[in-house]
């Protein structure tokens, strides 16, 4: 940093060069009338007093320089902690289960006695001492800093000391921890904000907040704006998460972008709290919109605000979640969730598009976190998985994956693909196909991803791609799209189309049953109820086989229009469709023509006519108008003077 004085007959004179990060001398110059860049810039004054301008000029240099990074802004916090007593054996499985490479050990009153890592319990285990408590390998000399302990302090104490972890303490109480990979994070943004990254850190340059913000619909702003400054009154940091931070990042258009479903995650944990930050966020955020409908899901630590009327977020969906971490006890099962870091939520997620964060507060507002190379793999077009065992915890991340591909046009990354087929192959998703009372939140989440893939005007690629990848049996072990399901399910758009344009009927379930219906019969209910589906669903497809034997045994012999009606009007139009989909081309015909001409056909007389008539009203007068109508069908009647005496001859009073 320079800053160069020059005075001439009361002229003064300034020059000013910098090279210090995220310092802006255009925006200081400008303050008094001069300007230029950030780097450099220049002011020419008259009449002023020279040493009072040198101040405020180095007062604002002096504000402008970034303090460094403290342990508070780098630390995770809580941290997973395990008493003394605690076994060898159970703490390597509470490190197989959130993943970490140490543990801290604190006493019953929650201060900090020791550390124990990966390596120490490696070889207690294979010494054979997985019964022995943990205060007997833990290290008990420890480094410590505390929250306002700076990067370069931290650098120092891991280096000279060979230090992977530190525990941050605030008033002798375990805060947070700050790990190597904490501060290798923190130098490479360093780097970054020097121009010395490499091309993803030259991808996250051009990305800054006024850019991603001017993409979103202004109401949809101020929301967000409105939740980050409640965060911000309760210390909090508060984030836009996954999906609509992927669709930001995506999207062209500016000023337009209204997102209907919003995922923000609060880093704020409270022991003392009876509910979550996320919970106690959107009860805050509840009360300013008194018109949003407030969901609470306390078993996640989530919270879910729903716009049903506003006029300006009509049907936004928002869900706020305390920053958390999840375990699967056994493949398929649904997750164990606890509390967490905002980077163990992140890498809980399914795929790296869908893993990064947007910070919202302060400081350091705009700022990207993206630990898993997802804005890489967005600018790839590819889809990538966050970790192996992803596929073989929930089977419904390759149906996710693959909408995503299909979605956006990416392509699946191929250690991605050898992940899902390894999976599949494995048979672990046989349980899916099957009555399973341990996986029926798997089934409601197969069946919500069935929905998204089914509804979407891209479903036949997607169905395509999961063929493909050997991703239906998921729903079946035995389904697979091949040419005669694809030709039906061709044909059934055809009549969707058809007879439902004004869509009575539920188009992405009239898919999903007919994929089910392509199965055999025995096995078409099992699965149905597997995935959850209404008892109307159920009950067409369990009755499927024996209305097509009767309409293919029964229809070739109907001699006239009125018996063709007779035999379909029991069955409604969804089973219709569905038989007509595996009937030969024959019957397909002659189903269509009830649909489109034999069903419209309507009595030349009605109930009120009868009554003029003379007949008595009863029960009778359904039989009198079905022989009206099958007459008026077979040609017998044309016109109502011929209905009459049809009456006369057939129904006399």
């Amino acid at each position: 940093m320079s800053i160069i004085f020059g005075e001439n007959d009361s002229r003064l004179t300034v020059i000013g060069r910098s090279q210090i990060p995220k310092t802006n001398l255009n925006l200081l110059f400008q303050l008094l009338g001069g300007g230029g860049h950030s780097q450099a810039a220049s002011l020419n004054l008259r009449g002023v007093d020279s040493q009072t301008i040198l101040k405020q000029l180095l007062d604002g240099v002096k504000a402008q320089i970034p303090h460094p990074p403290t342990a508070r802004d780098l630390m995770s916090s809580p941290v997973r902690t395990i008493l003394p007593e605690t076994t060898i054996a159970e703490a390597q499985r509470i490190l197989l289960r959130y993943g970490h490479s140490g543990l801290s050990v604190v006493d019953t009153q929650g201060q900090l006695v020791g550390i124990i890592s990966r390596r120490d319990l490696d070889i207690a285990l294979h010494h054979g001492f997985s019964h022995a408590p943990v205060k007997g390998y833990m290290t008990r000399n420890l480094k410590t800093i505390t929250p306002d302990t700076t990067l370069p302090q931290i650098e120092s104490l891991m280096v000279t000391y060979d230090i992977g972890r530190l525990p941050v303490l605030e008033n002798e109480q375990l805060v947070g921890l700050v790990t190597r990979t904490d501060v290798l994070r923190e130098l490479h943004q360093e780097r970054d904000e020097n121009g010395e990254g490499g091309e993803e850190e030259r991808q996250k340059s051009n990305i800054n907040l006024p850019q991603l913000q001017n993409k979103l619909a202004l109401q949809l702003w101020q929301l967000l704006t409105i939740a980050s400054q409640e965060a911000e009154k309760r210390g909090w940091h508060l984030y836009l998460v996954g999906g609509a931070v992927r669709d930001l990042l995506l999207a062209e258009t500016a000023g337009s972008l209204m997102i209907k479903d919003i995922d923000l995650v609060v880093d704020g944990f409270d022991k003392s709290a009876d509910v979550g930050a996320g919970v106690e966020l959107a009860k805050a955020l509840q009360q300013l919109y008194p018109a949003a409908r407030l969901e609470i899901h306390g078993a996640f630590q989530t919270a879910a605000l729903l716009w049903h009327k506003d006029p300006e977020l009509d049907s936004l969906w928002v869900d706020i979640a305390t920053a958390r971490t999840e375990f699967y006890p056994y493949p398929a099962a649904n997750p164990e969730v606890e509390a967490s870091s905002i980077r163990q939520d992140l890498y809980r997620r399914d795929f790296t598009i869908n893993a990064i964060a947007l910070r919202l507060t302060s400081p350091r507002s705009g700022e990207l976190l993206d630990f898993f190379g997802g804005l890489l793999d967005l600018q790839a077009k590819q889809i990538r998985v966050l970790h192996a065992n992803s596929f073989i915890e929930d089977p419904t991340r390759i149906y996710r994956g693959v909408r995503f591909a299909v979605r956006f046009g990416f392509e699946i990354e191929p250690q991605t693909e050898e992940f899902i087929r390894y999976a599949i192959n494995s048979g672990v998703y046989d349980r899916t196909s099957q009555e399973n009372t341990k996986t029926p939140a798997l089934q409601t989440r197969l069946k919500t991803e069935l929905k998204h893939i089914l509804e979407a005007p891209y479903w036949e690629s997607a169905l395509q791609l999961l063929d493909n990848l050997g991703a239906l049996q998921c729903i079946h072990p035995t389904l697979k799209l091949d040419t005669e399901l694809l030709r039906q399910l061709r044909l059934l758009e055809r009549c969707l189309r058809r007879f439902d344009a004004e869509q009575t009927l539920i188009h992405w379930e009239m898919r999903l049953e007919a994929l089910i219906a392509h199965l055999t019969p025995e096995y078409r209910a099992k699965v149905a109820k597997n995935l959850q589906l209404q008892e109307d669903n159920i009950k067409r497809l369990q009755n499927l086989a024996s209305a097509q034997t009767e309409v293919m045994e029964s229809l070739p012999k109907c001699k006239s229009p009125s018996q063709v009606v007779q035999l379909l009007r029991k069955y409604d139009l969804p089973m219709l469709i569905l038989i007509a989909l595996q009937s030969p081309r024959s019957l397909r015909h002659q189903i269509w023509e009830y649909l489109i001409v034999l069903a419209n056909v309507q009595p030349l007389l009605n109930g009120n006519d009868l009554k003029k008539l003379g007949y008595t009203p009863g029960p009778q007068y359904r039989q009198i108008l079905d022989d009206v109508v099958a007459a008026t069908l077979d040609g017998v009647i044309k016109h109502r003077a011929e209905a009459e005496e049809f009456l006369a001859q057939h129904h006399p009073k």
